[in-house]
């Protein structure tokens, strides 16, 4: 489950839509920064109470974050309200911090390293218990040092893991955990997929993806091009991870018996057009009804995926890892 801030109610619904299905069983979830928080709060509120419990606790955790955020500065401007746009690109607050942080950094606005998000997830996750949780959760975080991703296992997860892998250092101070700073796993691994096969076992893995990787046209305006370079950068170390299992997938139809598990792996994949519609600004707005208009559309996303492939789930890859591959 990728990242992408309030982007990240659709996979809250994609979620909410899954999880009705009774012949449903998740083993492992890999998760960056929303896709991580959606993932830790899910399993938790499953642990708790079964699918009523996940589905429950999903829409606490998304609450929270919109009622957080209702005396947030960052809001829609009056032309965008108008227009019926999600957009913050004309609010003056947003566009007087984006200026702002191409000059100053956390560490001059925000001293205090102040994050929201750490009261939310204390509320929303019993990390005592996700800990005893039967689903493997895998989230990734950067390095500031090495400039390396790591993993972090279900039995390692604590708020500040969570927040690490939503640090985006333009917003937030790097988060410290046991002496190495850590900024958002988007730039290592938007999810890393290689856990969910090296050590789980399960055949079919569902990659929920909310950053577009293409998009017809070639920015023009200043702002359609930071919004690219966003996507771009953050779809990079995914499109890298799934060439080298199409790469091993090769290698074992040639013979190569310590690849088989790489070409066991049937790979699938839940989108929807409607995220190309969002900007980058659009990832800090919390409206409750933005929030839910994701959800829903995540709901539909997953109901046209279970309806297209309800005969070859568990039997065959949905995903052509070539065609999808084909623009790098």
């Amino acid at each position: 489950m990728q990242g992408g801030g309030a982007h990240g109610a659709f996979t809250w619904g994609v979620l909410d839509r899954l999880l009705d299905e009774p012949w449903l069983t998740i083993e492992g979830i890999s998760g960056t920064s929303a896709g991580a928080m959606n993932a830790a709060v899910m399993a938790d509120g499953y642990t708790e109470g079964g699918v009523a419990g996940a589905k429950a606790a999903l829409e606490r955790f998304w609450r929270r974050v919109s009622d957080a955020a209702l005396l947030s500065p960052f809001r829609r401007g009056p032309l965008d309200i108008l227009m019926g746009r999600w957009t913050l690109d004309t609010s003056p607050v947003f566009i007087a911090f984006d200026l702002m942080a191409r000059i100053f950094s956390p560490y001059d606005l925000n001293p205090q390293g102040t994050n929201p998000l750490r009261e939310i997830l204390a509320e929303s996750i019993d990390f005592k218990r996700l800990r005893k949780s039967r689903i493997r959760l895998y989230v990734t975080a950067t390095n500031v040092r090495t400039g390396e991703g790591r993993v972090f296992r279900h039995d390692e997860l604590s708020p500040e893991v969570l927040l690490a892998s939503a640090c985006l250092p333009t917003l937030f101070q790097a988060i410290e955990i046991d002496g190495e700073a850590y900024w958002d796993g988007g730039y290592t691994g938007n999810p890393t997929i290689s856990p969910l096969i090296r050590e789980c076992t399960s055949g079919d893995t569902v990659l929920v993806q909310i950053n577009p990787v293409e998009r017809s046209g070639t920015p023009r305006t200043a702002r359609e091009i930071l919004n690219r370079l966003n996507e771009v950068s953050f779809n990079a170390c995914l499109l890298k991870e799934l060439r080298m299992i199409a790469l091993l997938r090769q290698a074992a139809n040639h013979g190569d018996r310590e690849c088989d598990r790489w070409a066991r792996m049937r790979i699938h994949r839940i989108e929807s057009d409607a995220m190309t519609e969002l900007g980058y600004s659009s990832k800090l707005n919390a409206e409750w009804e933005f929030l839910t208009k994701l959800r829903d559309e995540g709901r539909r996303a997953a109901e046209a995926f279970l309806a297209s492939h309800a005969d070859d789930l568990g039997q065959r890859s949905s995903l052509d890892l070539d065609a999808y591959l084909k623009l790098v």
